[in-house]
């Protein structure tokens, strides 16, 4: 009896353990058939978003008809730029390489990094740049969209971009005063056409050296519109979020709207802080004098000019100091801190025809605090802020 009972102790144990290993194990399979399920099924709602996204932005691109760029292949590209066999330079957005279309224009090829976001400053440019055509505003030749792959076809410019010549050595050796004189005044014309002769008003945003690209014959085209906004000319409000451009060249009000209203006068003060660097041949945020307190460019130029030994200490002298005071008088009204006081890109190209004893010297500014404030206060790009401000465009 004794030895019945065992056995039938032992048979119960070792099936009851079966029976929870086998239930263990049928619920570890339940779990990972419907975790794959879920991964599978994640995957499909991702890609479907994603083709979505992408039919989306297909509709916009070519929402606008005959202006559209042409449209490229990814194998295309690939082959246009010798499969990125001469890289022309690189930075945060991808890589810039030089290449040549069927019928052997040379072209700039900007290859973006793999996007893995919604991809909006990437169609912002093709939208914007698309819609332009300008000679001081860079063309676009065609675009490429397929899936992550995404590549800009820009007309090419032998001459490369003005920071090289303006924060070189000897830059006025380089260029020449007059050549410096014409290129400003091209700006300045680029920029009005933007504001103010589109059909859609575009608002750059990112004025400065860097992305104004000069042609075999050192006439100068705006260009990289990853920032710009858009807004039809009889708008008088679009929306805006977050700050956008480069430290240094942004308008107070962009990140502080105590300031005022953003408006076209937010790109005229990037380019008075352009034309001043062109005049001293040195980036804004750096002290030009070495033992000197005064580290902020527009600071240091205003007292040297309204002492008169400004033009001195930008080795300017003889013939040139007409074209070297004119451009230092606008630059300083252009970088004035109230847009209200700013005059607009139409006025600059005004004062540009008048002589620099008709123009009054513009108010002395506190720009001191400026780039300190700019640094730590605002995000310089548009994807991390999570309010929408509604801002009004002024003429």
């Amino acid at each position: 009896y004794n030895a019945l009972f065992c056995k039938s102790t032992c048979l119960f144990v070792y099936w009851g353990t079966t029976s929870a290993a086998a239930s263990f194990l049928c619920a570890c399979l339940y779990v990972l058939i419907w975790h794959r399920k879920g991964k599978r099924l994640w995957f499909l709602l991702c890609k479907k978003a994603s083709s979505n996204t992408e039919k989306n932005y297909e509709a916009m691109i070519v929402s606008y008809g005959s202006l559209a760029p042409k449209r490229y292949m990814y194998s295309e590209v690939m082959k246009i730029t010798s499969y990125h066999n001469d890289q022309l330079g690189k930075g945060g957005y991808g890589v810039v390489f030089k290449g040549r279309l069927h019928d052997d224009r040379l072209v700039a090829v900007k290859c973006l990094h793999d996007c893995k976001g919604n991809g909006d400053e990437f169609v912002n440019e093709v939208m914007s740049i698309g819609r332009t055509s300008h000679v001081n505003v860079v063309s676009l030749f065609g675009f490429c969209l397929e899936g992550s792959k995404r590549a800009l076809i820009y007309e090419y410019m032998p001459n490369g971009s003005l920071d090289r010549y303006i924060y070189s050595e000897n830059p006025k050796e380089i260029l020449g005063w007059e050549r410096l004189y014409t290129i400003a005044i091209g700006i300045a014309r680029g920029l009005e056409y933007l504001h103010h002769s589109c059909n859609t008003r575009i608002i750059h945003f990112d004025i400065k050296p860097q992305n104004i690209l000069l042609d075999k014959d050192f006439s100068p085209k705006i260009a990289d519109f990853g920032l710009a906004k858009l807004c039809h000319t009889m708008e008088s409000k679009l929306s805006m979020t977050g700050a956008r451009g480069t430290i240094g060249f942004i308008a107070p009000e962009v990140h502080s709207r105590t300031f005022g209203v953003v408006s076209t006068k937010s790109d005229v003060y990037s380019y008075g802080m352009m034309l001043l660097e062109m005049v001293g041949g040195r980036r804004n945020v750096k002290s030009i004098v070495a033992k000197s307190s005064e580290e902020y460019f527009p600071d240091w130029i205003y007292d040297h000019f309204a002492q008169d030994d400004g033009l001195q200490a930008c080795e300017v002298i003889g013939e040139i100091e007409e074209i070297a005071k004119k451009m230092t008088l606008i630059g300083l009204w252009c970088v004035q801190i109230l847009p209200a006081y700013r005059p607009t890109i139409t006025k600059v190209l005004e004062m540009f025809e008048r002589s620099s004893d008709d123009m009054d010297m513009p108010p002395k500014q506190n720009f001191s605090g400026l780039p300190e404030s700019s640094a730590h206060n605002m995000d310089v790009q548009s994807s991390s802020s999570t309010r929408s401000e509604e801002i009004s465009l002024v003429n």
